[in-house]
């Protein structure tokens, strides 16, 4: 997870390994090419057990495997093996000054691994932002192809069979119990890393009867590097500057998305994310809220009994305060109130148990040695500190093995359990001393539990607000696993009609928590805790931009077809003109690329484009690209749109959206301003984070001031700090009101029609919420937040002073926008449409507020 406002860091690190005599600095042999006779030995989507790689080989191939020899491959054996090509040495990677693993000695490594006997195989289980292979290493004892066949037939009756599953002997006494031990993703956070790589070769070289039968019983799977962009780096984020440990909903980045693949691929039934720092040690169970979604009885009671032989491990390593600035290690449930809950399903431990996991953990090693202290500790003491860490993260790692190994059958039976309610739609069973015996504490402060509807429909046709927001959102639930139908005629429940086409979530299925957590509004916490590690509302349902319906109670009886893709959305008209609504962000990359290729694209007042029929050419490869549609329309348009460069100050998140609705985008800070920039290729400017106009240097203020001054600039500002840029450009005549600033999720928002929020969603996403009043000049509102509380989920509770509370916020502006005295179009957001790349629903606010300038 990381630091949560209310903890104190404390330290990492973690001694480097030696492994078959490979360098850290020293790449090992260089794999075979791929060629037309020798097929690449990683494929596309990696992950099920029905890849051909090799089982068990001899000695001799053991010699020769790190060299080339694709052919020693047997197809259909576990664990899979691949020869990795080893990156070129980077000297420059952040690990060395620790003393730990840098990124380019872990392919020779694993190759020498996997050289040491016939349990450890290795799969490439994607590419990071930065294009860094992703290494997922395997350790079990060695299977046939047949065997391999036979795990896998299990691990699907397991999901989709729970009930038969449940009842079946040779599950139970044939099934590998799945392990999942998940290192790195905080990239400054690196000593999982080279825990990992000590336990894998102890487990491939042992041959005591209690490692061979552990490996019998079990497989193992590590993920050596989540994040080998930020480990080379020494940043927390992926080259793309994503915290990849808040991306599980969204899964924007390729490392996210390849964990997902993990999780439902693999199964694992116990799981570890390796962090840092916190001390003493912090291992998960959290403190509430919990995650309503969950069933919690069973994750808590393997959960904390997990943490227990974790923390019995830690602190048997001996390490003290007074000799070694160790403190003993914290379990949160049992000894916090608050401050480190599992509410939000973004965190690598909160998502995994939706695939099955029924004891998943963030553990938090103790001994700082990134930001402040890399930089100001001496070398001695950084290396110290990282071989505790890495000492301590083994420890958890033997002891998690230990635990799923001695409770093999009960974990099974819980992880099938898990499936099988979903199936049956049963009813989740509140915690108590009951339900969890063995768990000291269990109060009503621990009970959160969600009523499941009986199904969601994505309606098609003219109940939907956007076939392409819908499409989109169907792809994510399939890529999440979630089963979906797409119904073959139109068919009626409770008292609605849909049209064929319209796609069906059944929530009698094994994955249920997923597929409610993805499209539930949620629930507004306020009053159950004074705050939150992290964000605490995410609905896609609400914040994607397609209409979703819920269905909660009734017969389910609709004829229809499993979906693996939604169906093809983008269609162009044979004839005239072609209007494009801009309401999604597939629409806003569409228009963009119109712009680009020179066509003359105009604009309507309520915020659509208008496409000459002269571009239907171009308009057909962007309908098939990007699923969009193209209509009929005989409107002329009110003005000409253009291509927008834009200049941003904004976060990663910020950034990473701009560019997927297809802007030119340039970023820009208070240090890049200072040093000189040119605005002459510049046509609007979006300021959220990162530049402050009262600290400009006076060159660099006046060049400023004149591009704001340029008739048809467009500006956009959003949050506390764009908010302050506009009072200090005296732009627009808009006070801002500061919200609680630990507020977040999602609200409801009232739209006025204009060219900005015209036909947008009735729901926002807000985080350190802001809202204007006083609005003066040309300022006008173009949406408001809801009446009452405009909470939908969340938390938004007043400060200690007893304002900024959402009853404060309800009726007032929430986007406002205007033309300043020099003729800039100037919009101001209150609220935050682009957020870590996630309400992808909101995006076209931002859109339409640079184009339309």
């Amino acid at each position: 997870m990381g630091m949560p406002r209310s903890f104190v860091a404390a330290t990492a690190g973690t001694a480097a390994i030696a492994v078959a005599g490979a360098l850290f600095l020293a790449p090992g042999p260089a794999a075979a090419a791929p060629g037309p006779d020798r097929p690449h030995p990683v494929r596309e989507g990696a992950g099920r057990d029905t890849g051909r790689d090799a089982t068990p080989v001899d000695g001799a191939a053991l010699r020769a495997l790190q060299g080339a020899a694709p052919e020693l491959r047997k197809e259909g054996g576990y664990p899979r093996r691949t020869v990795l090509t080893p990156p070129p040495v980077d000297p420059a990677d952040k690990s060395l000054k620790l003393g730990l693993a840098p990124y380019h000695s872990l392919a020779p490594r694993l190759n020498a691994l996997q050289k040491l006997g016939d349990r450890v195989g290795v799969e490439i289980a994607g590419r990071s932002a930065g294009g860094h292979e992703l290494y997922l290493v395997t350790v079990t004892a060695p299977e046939s192809a047949k065997e391999a066949r036979d795990q896998e037939r299990m691990r699907e009756l397991i999901e989709n069979r729970p009930a038969t599953a449940a009842g079946d002997r040779h599950i139970k006494a044939a099934y590998k119990t799945p392990v999942f031990i998940n290192n790195n993703i905080h990239g400054n956070e690196w000593e999982g890393t080279d825990a990992a790589l000590k336990l894998i070769e102890e487990l491939a070289k042992a041959k005591d009867a209690k490692t061979v039968g552990l490996l019998a019983r079990n497989r193992i799977h590590l993920n050596v590097t989540a994040n080998p962009d930020g480990r080379i780096a020494g940043t927390r984020a992926n080259a793309n500057g994503f915290d990849l440990n808040r991306d599980f909903i969204t899964a924007s980045q390729p490392e996210t998305r390849a964990m997902r693949r993990i999780a439902i691929d693999k199964q694992p039934a116990v799981m570890l994310d390796l962090h840092g720092y916190v001390n003493g040690t912090l291992i998960e169970p959290t403190t509430p809220p919990h995650g309503e979604n969950y069933e919690y009885d069973l994750f808590l009671k393997n959960a904390y009994a997990n943490a227990l032989g974790m923390e019995k491990a830690v602190n048997g390593l001996g390490y003290t305060p007074q000799k070694d600035g160790v403190e003993p290690a914290v379990i949160p449930f049992r000894d916090q109130q608050e401050g480190w809950d599992d509410w939000p399903p973004v965190f690598t431990p909160q998502y995994m148990p939706f695939h099955g996991a029924v004891a998943s953990h963030t553990i938090e090693f103790p001994m700082a040695v990134n930001n402040a202290q890399y930089d100001s500790l001496p070398v001695a003491e950084l290396r110290r500190r990282a071989a505790i860490n890495t000492d301590i993260a083994g420890a958890a790692m033997r002891a998690a093995l230990a635990y799923t190994d001695t409770h093999r059958a009960s974990v099974l039976a819980d992880q099938i359990e898990t499936f099988r309610r979903g199936a049956a739609g049963e009813a989740q069973r509140p915690v108590s001393d009951q339900t969890v015996p063995g768990v000291p504490g269990i109060g009503p402060e621990d009970v959160y539990t969600t009523t499941f509807p009986r199904a969601y429909v994505i309606p098609s046709g003219v109940r939907q607000r956007s076939a392409t927001a819908a499409a989109r959102l169907v792809d994510h639930l399939v890529a999440n696993d979630v089963r979906v139908e797409r119904a073959r005629g139109a068919f009626r429940l409770t008292g609605r009609t849909y049209q064929a086409g319209s796609y069906v979530v059944d929530m009698h299925q094994p994955k249920r928590g997923i597929a409610n957590v993805i499209l539930d509004e949620g629930r507004d916490i306020s009053a159950d805790v004074s705050t939150m590690y992290d964000i605490s509302g995410w609905s896609l349902g609400l914040l994607w931009g397609a209409s979703v319906d819920a269905v909660e109670r009734g017969r389910l009886a609709v004829d229809g077809r499993p979906v693996r893709a939604a169906a093809a959305t983008g269609s162009v008209a044979p004839h005239g003109d072609l209007e494009l609504r801009l309401d999604d962000p597939r629409e806003l990359a569409a228009v963009n690329s119109l712009l680009a290729q020179g066509v003359a694209v105009r604009r309507t007042a309520e915020g659509s484009a208008i496409v000459p029929g002269s571009a239907r050419g171009r308009a057909e490869v962007l309908a098939d690209r990007y699923g969009v549609v193209f209509r009929a329309t005989e409107e002329r348009g009110t003005a000409p749109l253009r291509r927008t460069r834009v200049a941003a100050a904004v976060s990663a998140g910020e950034l990473f959206a701009l560019r997927e609705m297809g802007f030119d985008v340039v970023p820009v800070s208070t240090q890049v301003l200072n040093a000189g920039f040119d605005w002459s290729g510049a046509d609007a400017l979006f300021v959220s984070s990162g530049l402050d106009r009262t600290r400009l240097t006076p060159a660099a203020r006046g060049a400023l001031d004149r591009f704001l001054a340029g008739r048809g600039t467009g500006v956009v500002a959003s949050g506390a700090q764009g908010a302050a840029f506009n009072a200090s450009a005296g732009l627009l005549k808009a006070r801002a009101v500061a919200g609680n600033g630990d507020a977040n999720g999602v609200a409801r928002v009232v739209n006025s029609g204009g060219r900005v929020t015209a036909g947008a969603p009735r729901h926002t996403f807000v985080y350190s919420p802001l809202w204007f009043t006083d609005l003066g000049g040309s300022a006008r509102a173009e949406q408001w937040y809801g009446p009452g509380n405009p909470l939908v989920s969340g938390h938004w509770r007043a400060g200690e002073d007893g304002r900024g509370g959402p009853q404060d916020a309800a009726g007032r502006a929430s986007v406002v926008s205007g033309t300043s005295s020099h003729g800039a179009s100037v919009v101001l957001f209150g609220t935050e449409p682009l957020f870590r790349d996630h309400p992808k629903g909101v995006f076209a606010q931002v859109g339409r507020a640079l184009l339309m300038r």
